[in-house]
């Protein structure tokens, strides 16, 4: 009895000391975010399985992902109708500026929803590392007490 006592206070207080691995987010200029946990990149799918259990951050993943792949697809025909114009300039051509004009619309309005993807993926990293926080030694915070009565002594550690 006395030896499954000592296991279980040992096992508790090295409980209350881990902590679970944090995520980060890097953001790459052209090729939207990577997601790491301690050290190793996360495939989306990787992702998306650690945080389906909380709902507000695979909101925000799924959400940064649309709004990412939204933007790329715009950026990219934006690109393609201010290249084209330039294209037939240099070789001679008569280029339509107008296609330049609606590709400058085009990428101008991709900024701002790769901002917001960004901002997504950012928050749903905070949220993530939040929760994981809440649960660690940082705020578990057991108390211990001796206690003595008619039949013996022993500890007992409130959580």
């Amino acid at each position: 009895m006395k030896k499954t006592t000592v296991l279980l206070v040992l096992t508790l207080i090295v409980a209350s000391f881990c902590n679970a691995q944090e995520m980060t987010f890097k953001r790459h200029s052209f090729t939207g975010y990577t997601f790491y946990e301690d050290g190793n990149k996360l495939a989306l799918n990787e992702l998306i399985e650690k945080v389906e259990t909380n709902a507000e951050v695979l909101h925000l993943v799924r959400s940064a992902k649309s709004k990412s792949i939204f933007a790329t697809v715009i950026s990219f025909s934006g690109g393609a109708l201010i290249g084209w114009p330039i294209g037939e300039a240099i070789s001679g051509g008569d280029p339509n500026w107008v296609l330049a004009g609606i590709g400058a619309g085009l990428a101008i309005v991709a900024i701002p929803l790769g901002s917001s993807a960004n901002k997504d993926a950012n928050k749903a990293v905070e949220l993530y590392n939040a929760t994981l926080n809440a649960t660690s030694y940082k705020t578990f915070k057991p108390e211990y007490q001796v206690i003595a009565n008619g039949t013996g002594i022993g500890l007992a550690m409130r959580f």
